[in-house]
């Protein structure tokens, strides 16, 4: 069947007819395409919810898709972790059980502490921490190898058997000796003296020992590993004792240290307090200084100037006393002289003449004063008066006397006193290297004294106190410690399940090809219309066809409708089907297309302007002698080249013979004169395009071209790539309707697509599970 068309060669673009009412909505649609596009970038990049937010879900794909790398590295890592398992070398552990008390119990009072029976039990981190770090030094080490005779026995050179290194070499058919030693094995000790053998074996013994506190108490376990369990329990065992005799040995010897410093330093004392005391003796000796040994230290001079300095003040109060008593006897008379002295004769007198005044008086009422009677009473009463006043002037001579002898005492002590106080001068003088000396005896005699009590208190108790270091529990025959299967075959498959995920998430980074539709709308801003399968070997497109229900044919139809929505006046016309790259399913998707077009009963044509490798020919049995690039180079009619397909409606257009400027043939007008008629006797013009990278052919027939298809290949077309494409028909001015993603596997792109894009299951609802893979 052939369509008449008109020759466009013979009257050129001049005499086709106008089309500008089909440009200029072509032109709008461009622009509407493009503005779409650039908005829907611009939003992408201002909300950034592809690249800030994260997507649980897209992981998840990540690694459903990559399932058997994860698998695969979690079972390598398990196998290596078994094998290793069963090489080393069982490991036994014996523990013992210690209690590190912060002080021990005193029995007696030294230093001031309390000694009534009491031990101080408070946790003390810090103390606990110096035990465990003496129990795990190396000259504790030593010890326990001399206690356990490994030096002499050798026993420790043939303990280890090997490393997993040694064993699987020996596997592999090596041999053990070129392999390097261990290091938990000790060096070989031949040829080496005493000292560097006994820290050889005790850097191997440190190797096999630990030290663990028991959480919140005075108790630490002590821990030994060996392929011995008999070893192992020795090894604690000896440990323990070695530490609890060597806390003893510290304790004792730090009281012997003590008592032999302070014997030193006593008798280095005691010969200075001698010397101190025989210079202070000497010197006394030769200045006449004779102590009175009171705690004053005062010398008899000294308590000789204090009692007459006492003496002086006595005399010189009674002086005054009687000089007062002398000043006022002349002006006293009668009973003031008499109460000023109390003179128990003038008192008596007194009390006489009282006792005559009153008789006198008593008879001076019966008798005259010239009665002898009362004249001898007055006489006696003159008598009495005389002798008071005779006995007043003694007293007043007693009076003088007595402040003369208190004058003469006081003049007598001042003398004294002031010789004595010349001498006691004298003698401070000469007494202050006396007192020099006196000092360095005191200070000398009260060191010695408190050295002497503290090394009594030392000598009694040395070795009283218990000791602060017990043994709670002995250890018994080790128990295998590791290695522990279950645990390294748990690690093993944990370990080797997160090394799979970061390589499948590493792998999926490094892997920059478009794999699933939601890719082509996130990195290239176009629309998906549809999704191919993968079709597995043997199975061709042209047999998946002829099953209606299967699901490729029904993505192509699904393909077909989306077409029809893609503008707003339906199909494109001209309908340019290209790829970034080669081999991407272009003749495919043309051939099939303008079959379900002409299906529903459209005038299709198919032309095919890869005039480069054109491939559509074979597909249709078609022969190639003659075709587009007759016409563009003016040798033929285009009703001559046109060809029927087994389609009905459904025309083929071939290449004809490869020109060697297929650029020049496409820009010409004749190309465009073509398409132009075509659009006008066809109802469908489909151009089956090349690659647009390279090649300035896709992006001459993408201009002329009312809308272009852009076909990616799942899991090949790299992002990079399909984007220059994109940049290079969007700089032709050309309308991308949008992207067909073909090969395209469900299982690569992740869980999700079994209903949708991916596995298509609902699309092959009369056909079974369809077949799908590379082909």
């Amino acid at each position: 069947m052939q369509q008449n068309l008109p020759d466009a060669s013979e009257g050129g673009s001049e005499n086709l007819p106008a089309r500008s009412d089909e440009r200029k909505v072509a032109a709008l649609t461009v622009a509407r395409n493009q503005q779409q596009l650039s908005l829907d970038l611009r939003t992408g990049q201002e909300t950034g919810e592809d690249d800030d937010q994260i997507n649980l879900l897209d992981y998840w794909r990540i690694l459903v898709k990559r399932k058997w790398t994860v698998l695969a590295t979690a079972g390598m890592v398990s196998i290596i972790a078994l094998v290793s398992t069963l090489l080393t070398t069982p490991i036994y552990r014996a523990s013992a059980t210690l209690q590190l008390e912060r002080s021990s119990m005193q029995v007696v009072q030294v230093g001031g502490i309390n000694t009534e029976g009491s031990a101080d039990y408070s946790y003390d981190a810090n103390f606990q921490q110096t035990q465990m770090e003496l129990l795990k030094s190396r000259a504790m080490a030593m010890r326990v190898v001399s206690n356990m005779g490994l030096l002499d026995s050798g026993e420790m050179d043939h303990l280890w058997p090997g490393s997993t290194w040694e064993k699987l070499s020996t596997l592999i058919g090596g041999s053990p000796e070129e392999t390097d030693a261990p290091t938990a094995r000790p060096a070989p000790s031949k040829g080496k003296d005493a000292n560097q053998r006994l820290n050889a074996l005790a850097g191997a013994f440190q190797g096999g020992f630990s030290v663990t506190p028991v959480g919140n108490s005075q108790l630490v376990r002590i821990n030994y590993d060996s392929p011995d369990p008999l070893f192992s329990q020795r090894a604690a065992n000896a440990i323990t004792e070695a530490f609890v005799a060597q806390n003893l040995e510290r304790r004792f010897d730090s009281t012997s240290y003590a008592k032999n410093y302070l014997e030193d330093r006593l008798q280095e004392l005691k010969l200075k307090l001698e010397d101190s005391e025989r210079k202070l003796v000497a010197f006394a000796q030769k200045e006449q200084i004779v102590g009175s040994g009171d705690e004053s230290g005062a010398n008899l001079m000294q308590q000789n100037l204090g009692s007459l300095n006492a003496a002086y003040a006595k005399a010189k109060e009674d002086r005054i006393r009687a000089e007062s008593r002398w000043q006022q006897a002349p002006s006293l008379r009668g009973t003031g002289l008499q109460n000023a002295v109390q003179d128990p004769m003038i008192k008596g007198l007194q009390e006489s003449r009282a006792k005559l005044l009153m008789e006198y008086q008593d008879k001076l009422r019966l008798y005259k004063p010239d009665y002898p009677l009362m004249q001898q009473l007055k006489a006696q009463i003159d008598e009495i008066n005389k002798q008071i006043v005779g006995e007043e002037g003694n007293i007043r001579s007693g009076i003088q006397a007595e402040y003369q002898a208190a004058l003469q005492q006081e003049r007598m002590l001042a003398t004294q006193l002031s010789g004595l106080k010349d001498e006691v001068l004298d003698l401070q003088n000469r007494s202050i290297q006396y007192n020099i000396f006196k000092r360095e005896v005191d200070t000398n005699r009260q060191l010695y004294d408190a050295l002497l009590q503290r090394y009594k208190e030392i000598g009694v108790a040395g070795g009283v106190s218990a000791n602060n270091i017990s043994l709670v529990d002995r250890a018994e025959p080790g128990y295998k410690f590791k290695p522990d299967m279950k645990r390294n075959l748990t690690m093993g498959l944990l370990a080797g399940l997160m090394l799979g995920v970061l390589l499948a998430l590493a792998f999926e980074y490094l892997d920059d090809t478009i794999k699933r539709p939601e890719d082509i709308e996130k990195l290239l801003g176009l629309p998906v219309l549809g999704a191919i399968p993968l079709l597995k070997a043997p199975l061709t497109p042209a047999r998946a066809l002829e099953d209606a229900r299967s699901a490729f044919a029904e993505s192509y139809r699904s393909l077909r409708t989306a077409l029809q929505f893609s503008t707003d006046r339906g199909v494109p016309r001209t309908l340019l089907i290209t790829s970034a790259t080669p081999s991407e399913g272009k003749s495919t998707t043309a051939l099939v297309l303008g079959q379900y077009y002409a299906q529903l009963g459209k005038r299709v044509l198919i032309v095919d302007c890869d005039l480069r490798n054109p491939s559509l020919h074979r597909s249709l049995c078609v022969d190639n002698d003659q075709g587009l690039s007759n016409y563009l180079a003016g040798a033929i009619k285009p009703t001559d080249l046109i060809k029927p397909t087994s389609t009905p409606g459904l025309m083929y257009l071939p290449t004809g013979p490869l020109p060697p400027n297929p650029a020049e043939l496409l820009m010409g007008s004749k190309m465009v004169s073509l398409l132009t008629v075509a659009t006008e006797k066809f109802d469908l013009l489909i151009l089956d395009g090349p690659p647009v990278m390279g090649l300035a052919d896709a992006p001459i027939l993408a201009n002329l071209a009312q809308g272009t298809l852009l076909v990616v290949h799942a899991g090949e077309t790299r992002v990079a790539v399909i984007k220059n494409a994109v940049k290079r028909l969007h700089a032709a001015r050309a309308h991308v309707v949008g992207g067909l993603l073909t090969h395209f596997r469900a299982e690569d792109a992740g869980q999700g697509y079994g209903y949708g894009y991916g596995g298509y299951s609902y699309y092959s609802y009369g056909s079974g599970k369809p077949q799908l893979t590379s082909r």
